[in-house]
Parts: structure tokens; sequence; C-alpha cells
């Protein structure tokens, strides 16, 4: 009996150090310097996923610039790449803008990413910066040094003295597009738009108050028709959203007491290929 527990003892540990052993898939996508060349598909979900035949925006456009270029996360899936060049013809429409300062969309073969979102896996997320884009002639060097610029006050709470009407065009618009599934942005953002708005509401249902989102707003754009191995956010509650941001707002300003029987936070596990859709395997090793 006890030589048969060392062995299934010898056995675990054998088997726990394979584990120890297995790369982790952000390290795996993380190396990818180019898109597979297979039919553009999204694999899983936003925060667990891989992305086939990505296709890369060109760091220049007539309307746009591709930030952070030694990041390498300007690939996204076509409808993305199409999304961010509609949107940006129209920001280059509003006094003071030339265009937009697009921030990450995803890794050459999506996945998860050495540093940063928990997200942007499926080439299906694009952070567009604050900061009005003037200038659609910067440098490689300039892209790397030139910051956004925040547009919140009181831990975001309340806009700031940059928050501007173009601001609220250039969100109205990212967000009336079909194929935007929702927006994220900090709360006094979402708050400011729902005083404002004196048209139509409906599309505020898609600006999400999140933490953080005020150097950037984040669209994420619903799994492309035909997409059978991509799994969609559910759909945010019917209605404007206001009163939930609202409420963002006051909890910010007042904090509710902590709750002395929340569980503690649990550690982010780090993921393998194996925990990602199988498909991801192919779209890893493809040519």
């Amino acid at each position: 009996m006890k030589l048969l527990r060392f062995f299934v003892t010898v056995a675990a540990l054998g088997f726990a150090a394979e584990v120890a052993a297995e790369p982790l898939a952000k390290q795996l996508f993380g190396a990818q310097r180019v898109s597979s060349q297979q039919k553009p598909a999204a694999f899983g979900s936003y925060s667990r996923g891989c992305a086939a035949g990505s296709v890369q925006l060109p760091e220049t456009g007539a309307t746009w610039q591709a930030m952070r270029l030694s990041r390498n996360r300007n690939w996204g899936h076509p409808e993305t790449i199409d999304y961010v060049q509609d949107l940006s013809r129209f920001a280059a429409r509003q006094p003071g803008w030339n265009g937009l300062y697009v921030g990450d969309i995803s890794q050459p073969r999506g996945g998860p990413m050495t540093s940063g979102h928990r997200s942007h896996q499926l080439g299906l997320d694009v952070d567009i910066w604050m900061l009005p884009g003037d200038n659609m002639r910067l440098s490689r060097k300039a892209r790397e040094n030139l910051s956004s610029i925040s547009l919140r006050r009181a831990s975001g709470a309340y806009v700031n003295g940059n928050w501007t009407s173009q601001h609220h065009a250039v969100l109205r618009e990212a967000a009336k597009d079909k194929r935007v599934a929702r927006i994220f942005v900090f709360p006094g953002a979402k708050v400011q738009m729902c005083n404002d708005e004196k048209g139509n509401r409906a599309y505020l249902r898609k600006i999400r108050p999140w933490w953080g989102h005020h150097y950037h707003f984040h669209v994420r754009l619903k799994c492309p028709r035909g997409s059978r191995g991509c799994v969609n956010q559910d759909a945010p509650p019917k209605g404007d959203g206001c009163a939930e941001a609202r409420q963002w707002v006051q909890n910010i300003l007042n904090p509710p007491p902590p709750d002395p029987n929340a569980p503690p936070p649990k550690k982010r596990r780090e993921y393998t290929l194996a925990d990602l859709p199988q498909q991801c395997a192919s779209v890893l090793h493809s040519k």
C-alpha cells in the first residue's frame, strides 16, 4: 500500500511539474508579430479567446494615427478596422479635431496580452484617446512620447475643463453604430452626457460607466455575423443607464461602508493555451 502511495505521489508531482512548465498563453500570443493567414474570425470571449486573420490598422491615415506602435497592438477584425476609420472621419469634421488617436486594439493573433488589458483578445475592442487628434503626421517617436489627456475630476465623479461638446459628439457617434455592443467610459462622463443630451437618448444604453477610462474610451464591437466561435457579452440592461451612472457617482462621493462578509478578491489566474478555445491552437501555429 505504501508503495502504491509512493507511485501516486510521484506521478502527481510529475504532472504538476509538467503543468508548471507549460508556457503562459500571454507569452505565446505576445510573441507573434503578424496575423495568421486564415479567414478572419474571433474565437472565445473578449477576455478569453483569440483572433484569426486579423488586419492591421495602417499606422497613418488621413484621419487617424495608430499610437504606441512599439506595442504592435494595432490589429483587429476587419470590421473593427472599418469601424475605426469610419469614426475617425466623423471626428475629423468636429471643430478642433482632425481625426482620432487610436490606442490598443489587439495583438496580431489576439489572445491574452503580455501587459495591461484583460480583454482586447478577439480583435473587437479598441481604445480611442480622449486627446483630440490634431496632428495626423506624427513621427514614431512622438507616438511613443505623446500622452492623452484626462477628462475627469473628483476621482471620476465629474468631468473637468478638458471635456467638450466634441467629446460628447464623438462618443454619441461611436455608440450609435450598429456594430457596437458597448462603450466604457468613466462615470462622470456618462452622467454629463445624460445631463446634456437633448435628442434621441437610445444610444446612451451602450455608454457604460467603468473604472478608469478617463484618458480613453473603450469601444467593444459585437461578434461579427456568422462568427460561430465568438461569444457575445450580455446586452446592457434596458433603458438609458443614467440612473445607474448617477449611483456610481454617488458611491464615489459617498462611498458605502465595506461589506464585512465580502469574500477576499481572488488572484487572477494566468491562462495557458489549454484554457483557450480549441481553435486558438490553430490560430497560434498557423503561418
